[in-house]
């Protein structure tokens, strides 16, 4: 028998209860599977990486890593009725078979004060759709996709998002803006090769920049170290991307960093494929000291980071984060943001 706790209780005791009769337990739930149309949705989430919750699929925030809301339920025959905070965009996907009956008597979605009614049923009885908040903050029907950049679930960053996905760090091969920069990207290189094969008991897969392919740009995420002149794949992006890095300084809004000692991390949809990242000069953010436990082990940067590389590096940052911010959720840079 296994400790009392496990069994029914009676009075001020539990029962034990058998291995075997655990066993039997167990095997009704799995027979009986998940729920796939829970009535009832309560769902918290601070980012779109982690986005579902039974036929909830949540794909937009207003801001991200604050908290998002939905809760709800269908009710009786009024049809199901949803409230949110911090969202802008969800789908509803029911598979075959599970439709309830209050839609299938065209009961309406009403979430927050937005009364939507659903399209037609597919013919094998499933049924889709998405919503989004318009410009009066009223939900409506979504039939298009969002239009330019936007973070989406698997595209919403903070820097550490990359490495969820098969990636490749582009090693740079010309000769750098800047000494002081130049040698600390080169060791900051190798630390996170070195550091990938020690956490993670692999390769990580290395590149020059004058090998990367159009396969590599299609299906991987490319973190590029380097500058603008010394790695040929940041050079033709470079332009692209919402922080500016030249010889004559690191551009972040309207206030510029000191070239020969600063240098930009971030990541962002890379602008040779936008489906995937890019990152600058970073692989994972957590360093040596947070290697004592796993708890330790969690993105330490945002989106972006501007470094001064006079400090030098140590088991907790690569240099002076001198600033430091997430960029909203068209991609781009935020009034102030990590100043």
């Amino acid at each position: 028998t296994l400790p009392h706790l496990i069994g029914p209780k009676t009075g001020h005791s539990y029962h034990p209860v058998t291995i075997k009769e655990l066993n039997k337990q167990f095997d009704a739930l799995m027979e009986k599977g998940k729920d796939p149309l829970p009535k009832e949705i309560r769902f918290i989430t601070y980012t779109l990486r982690y986005n579902t919750c039974g036929w909830l699929h949540i794909e937009g925030l207003e801001k991200h890593w604050e908290k998002a809301t939905v809760s709800g339920a269908f009710v009786g025959t009024q049809g199901c009725i949803l409230t949110t905070k911090n969202v802008s965009r969800m789908t509803f996907k029911l598979p075959p078979g599970t439709v309830p009956p209050v839609l299938n008597s065209r009961g309406n979605f009403r979430i927050d004060d937005s009364d939507i009614s659903p399209p037609a049923f597919r013919s094998d009885g499933s049924f889709e759709m998405t919503v989004a908040k318009n410009s009066t903050g009223k939900w409506r029907k979504a039939t298009t996709p969002v239009e330019g950049l936007a973070k989406s679930p698997g595209l919403q960053g903070p820097i550490d998002d990359a490495f969820m996905d098969a990636f490749r760090f582009v090693k740079p091969t010309g000769k750098p803006m800047n000494e002081k920069t130049g040698q600390w990207a080169e060791a900051e290189f190798a630390h996170a090769t070195k550091h990938w094969r020690q956490q993670f008991r692999g390769d990580a897969p290395v590149s020059l920049d004058s090998a990367i392919t159009d396969k590599e740009i299609a299906a991987e995420n490319l973190v590029l170290f380097g500058d603008p002149e010394s790695n040929a794949v940041l050079k033709k992006i470079a332009d692209k991307l919402p922080v500016k890095w030249t010889k004559d300084g690191v551009v972040v809004g309207d206030k510029t960093y000191e070239a020969d000692k600063h240098v930009p991390i971030l990541i962002y949809p890379n602008p040779l494929n936008p489906k995937k990242y890019v990152v600058l000069n970073s692989g994972f953010t957590f360093r040596e000291y947070d290697y004592l436990n796993n708890a330790r082990q969690v993105p330490k940067l945002p989106d972006f980071a501007v470094v001064d590389v006079s400090t030098p590096p140590n088991s907790r940052f690569p240099g002076k984060v001198v600033r430091a911010g997430f960029f909203d959720e068209k991609w781009a840079l935020q009034e102030k943001d990590g100043e």
